[in-house]
C-alpha cells in the first residue's frame, strides 16, 4: 500500500504540481515533436524511483517513464476541444492502473536510499492531492456547465481567490478530519454558503449559483473522502 502511496505522489507532483501550463499548451500544440513531453517522461521516471527509493525500482520506474509516455501521446493526437474532459478521465484511470500493475508485480528488494516514515508519505500524499490537482479535477469536471456569464463576475474578485479558496477549505476538511473535529465541517460549509452563496443571491445569475454549489459540494466530498481514507490509513499504521 505504501508504495501505491509513493507513485501515486510522483504522479501528482509530475502531473499537476511540476507541469506548467506552458508545457500542456505546448505539448497540445506539438504532440510528439513538443521537447516537454519527453521532460514530462523524464521527471515521472525520475520521481517514482527518487520517491520509492529502491534500487531494485529503477526498472520499474522506467517503465512507468515509458507508459506514461505511450498513454500521454495517444491523449494528445485523439483528444479533440468536445472530448478534453474524457480524455482527461481516461488518461488519469490508464495512469492509475498503471501504477496499480507494477505495484502488484514489483518485488522489494530492501535496498533503500531515500526513506521516510510511512506517516509521512500518507500525509504529505493527501496534502498535495487536495491542492492543484484536485482543482484541476473540479474545473474539467464541471467545465460542461460552465456559466457564459462568469468571467463577468470575476471582475470584482481578487485573480484565482476562488481556487484558493478551495483548496484551503479542502486542507481545513482534511485537518479536521484528521484532528477528529467533524462538526468543524459543518461549520465552514455553512460560513462559506453564508458569504458565498450570498454574493450570488445578488448576482441573480441561477446558473452561476448552481455551477458554484456544484463544484463546492464536489470539492468537499473529495476532501470529506480523502480525509477518512488518510485517517484509516494511518490508523493501521498504530
Amino acid at each position: 500500500m505504501i508504495l501505491f502511496i509513493k507513485l501515486l505522489l510522483a504522479h501528482l507532483l509530475g502531473d499537476f504540481i511540476w507541469q506548467p501550463t506552458s508545457w500542456v499548451i505546448h505539448k497540445e500544440a506539438n504532440k510528439h515533436k513538443s521537447i516537454y513531453l519527453y521532460l514530462h517522461v523524464l521527471l515521472h521516471g525520475f520521481l517514482s524511483i527518487i520517491l520509492v527509493g529502491e534500487i531494485s525500482f529503477i526498472p520499474y520506474g522506467l517503465l512507468i517513464a515509458a507508459t506514461h509516455g505511450i498513454v500521454d501521446l495517444i491523449k494528445l493526437n485523439f483528444q479533440k476541444n468536445k472530448t478534453k474532459r474524457t480524455w482527461f478521465v481516461i488518461d488519469q484511470i490508464l495512469h492509475l492502473v498503471i501504477i496499480t500493475t507494477v505495484v502488484l508485480f514489483y518485488q522489494n528488494n530492501n535496498l533503500s536510499f531515500f526513506r521516510f516514515e510511512n506517516q509521512f508519505w500518507i500525509l504529505m500524499t493527501g496534502i498535495i492531492l487536495m491542492t492543484k490537482p484536485t482543482s484541476i479535477f473540479i474545473k474539467t469536471i464541471i467545465s460542461i456547465w460552465s456559466p457564459e456569464s462568469q468571467n463577468s463576475h470575476q471582475d470584482n474578485s481578487l485573480a484565482n481567490a476562488g481556487n484558493y479558496i478551495g483548496i484551503l477549505e479542502r486542507l481545513f476538511v482534511v485537518c479536521f478530519i484528521l484532528t477528529g473535529h467533524f462538526e468543524a465541517i459543518g461549520f465552514l460549509l455553512a460560513a462559506k454558503s453564508i458569504f458565498r452563496f450570498g454574493d450570488l443571491k445578488e448576482a441573480k445569475d441561477r446558473k452561476l449559483t448552481e455551477y458554484v454549489m456544484i463544484g463546492t459540494l464536489i470539492s468537499f466530498g473529495i476532501a470529506i473522502l480523502t480525509g477518512l481514507i488518510m485517517q484509516f490509513l494511518l490508523l493501521q499504521l498504530l
